[in-house]
Parts: structure tokens; sequence; C-alpha cells
């Protein structure tokens, strides 16, 4: 063989070589692209975070005017009589004023802080007004022409004629002796409490700011 063939051959041999090189290099290069994109997520690799969950918001504003719905279908009079006032129960605050300069006088203050009583809105304060006056009426004798009632057992059978539950409050007292009671008025509040013992007393007021209708006993 001259050293012309030879060169010509080892020319060719190279230029197969390189095309089979390449071919592998394109070849490789497909399966690349193909699988990026289909490649499943492992044991090692990060999990997509949850959706954040969504808690519903509470219409507390629908539900109070849903309340008093209910009771001015249970005492239509009231609700006549204070439709023209703005609707609403109990605020969340509490009827406190400024803490005495005197540190005695503050201190006591802060001891009976526990019988700070709720705010009443113009629409609660007018229900539970009308409540009071109603109940007046009825344990001062002046309810259908019956005499008064004296006994724990009678005052408890004129208020649940009157449409006034328990749930929240009671009557009080020994027989005849040192009679009270406290209620709720049904639905919407607020609390309505009274005392027989002369004089007669009953009066509307928010909810004590430690919960309930009665009010609390001892300090801190």
């Amino acid at each position: 063989m001259t050293p012309r063939t030879a060169t010509a051959t080892g020319t060719a041999a190279t230029g197969v070589r390189t095309r089979r090189v390449g071919a592998l290099l394109l070849a490789a290069g497909a399966i690349a692209l193909t699988g990026c994109g289909t490649r499943t997520a492992g044991a090692g690799d990060a999990a997509e975070p949850p959706a954040p969950s969504v808690t519903p918001s509470v219409d507390y504003a629908a539900l109070e005017a849903a309340a008093v719905a209910r009771h001015d279908a249970l005492f239509p009079a009231i609700a006549a009589r204070c439709a023209d006032v703005a609707a609403g129960g109990a605020s969340p605050g509490a009827t406190a004023g400024e803490l005495p300069a005197d540190p005695e006088a503050r201190k006591y203050a802060e001891n009976h802080a526990y019988k700070q009583q709720a705010q009443l809105t113009p629409g609660a304060r007018c229900r539970g007004d009308a409540h009071a006056a109603r109940i007046k009426a009825a344990v001062a004798g002046g309810s259908g022409g019956k005499g008064a009632p004296h006994t724990v057992d009678e005052v408890r059978a004129v208020l649940t004629g009157l449409g006034y539950g328990f749930d929240a409050g009671g009557v009080y007292g020994s027989g005849a002796v040192n009679v009270s009671f406290v209620l709720s008025v049904p639905e919407s509040g607020p609390c309505v409490t009274g005392r027989l013992d002369p004089p007669l007393t009953v009066e509307a007021h928010g909810m004590y700011v430690e919960g309930g209708c009665l009010e609390p006993r001892g300090g801190h």
C-alpha cells in the first residue's frame, strides 16, 4: 500500500467514527428531551404544600338579627313598642369608668370589677325596659285583676305564664321572705332582675362580664 492510499483509508475511517459519535450524541439528547417533564417524583423529592384551608366567617350581625326576630314573634306588643329603636343585643363592652386616683378606692374598684355589666344597645335597652315594666305590673298584682304573688312558687308561676323561662336564672327566697328573681329575656336578652321586698324593684341590665344574669359572688 502506498502512503497516499494509507492516508485516504485513515481519513475515511476517522469520518465514519465521527459520524457514529455524532449520531450517539443526537440520540442521547433526544432521550433526555423526551424524558423532560415526565419524571415522577421520588421519595426524596419535596411534596407540594397542601392548599390552605379557609375558615368561614361568622356573621354575628345576622345571628343577632335572627334572635331579635324570634323574640319579636314571641312578644309582638314589645316588638311594636321598640320597632323604631335601633335593633341589637348587648354589646361586648362593659360599663367601666375611670379608676379613682385614691389608692384605697382604686383597690376597691378593682376588687369589685366582677360586678361590671355589659352595655346595652338602644334596641336591647328598649326591649329590656319594656319587659321589666310588663313583669313589674304582673308581680304587683295589676295583670288580669289577680292579686300580687308573694311566695317563690307564686312568682315562678306568674313569670312562666308570661312566657319567661329560667335557663339563665330563677326565683329565689324562702316562702314569702326575700323573694327575688333573675331571668334572661327569651331569644334576644337582656337580663331582668326583680325583688319583691318593699320597695318592689324590677330592672333590665346587661349580662355580667363574667357571664350570666345572676350577680357573681365574691371578689378577686
